[in-house]
């Protein structure tokens, strides 16, 4: 696997070998104790793994867990293209604010890992997308929390070229930072 921390700090792609013939192929999507090595996150473990489908226009987030039910999340999509994106919610960090954006597919395999403080989402780009989480933390309902995706002070560019985007109430009830 190769991991490639990405312009704020804590934050990695991870993009996994694949092993292919007239077959298909084969890919290892997580290693332990790679994935501590490369990141020096020595205590890491992770505590359940989660999946979701979603339509093409369906955006899902920003969505955060406070407090001691933060999560760190590793993401990836085993079917179809998202558009993902974490947001630095850490008070007091000189990247807070600040967004991390890219394209996970089942065909490029890429992941992400998103560390515990931010705020998490994607927009589905293909007819559908399986998408699939790895957590630290166990979800907890009263400790849920959310940000607007089109907060102007994020100015994140979603890829909504023909696209109307698809949310939830609580979604589009969301605060802005």
């Amino acid at each position: 696997m190769k991991f490639i921390e990405a312009e704020i700090p804590g934050v990695w792609i991870v993009e996994p070998q694949r092993f292919g013939d007239e077959r298909g192929w084969f890919m290892e999507t997580f290693r332990l104790a790679d994935f501590r090595r490369a990141t020096g996150l020595k205590d890491l473990e992770f505590v359940q793994d989660n999946e979701s489908m979603s339509r093409k226009g369906v955006l899902r987030g920003l969505h955060f867990q406070r407090g001691d039910h933060a999560q760190a999340k590793l993401v990836r999509v085993s079917l179809g293209r998202v558009w993902d994106v974490a947001v630095d919610l850490r008070p007091g960090s000189p990247t807070f604010g600040r967004h991390i954006a890219t394209e996970l597919s089942d065909t490029n395999g890429r992941q992400m890992f998103i560390p515990r403080g931010f705020a998490h989402g994607f927009l589905v780009l293909s007819d559908e997308a399986r998408f699939e989480y790895k957590v630290d933390n166990y979800y907890s309902p009263g400790e849920e929390g959310a940000v607007r995706f089109d907060d102007p002070t994020l100015a994140i560019t979603w890829p909504l070229e023909g696209i109307i985007p698809q949310l939830s109430e609580k979604d589009l009830a969301a605060p802005y930072l």
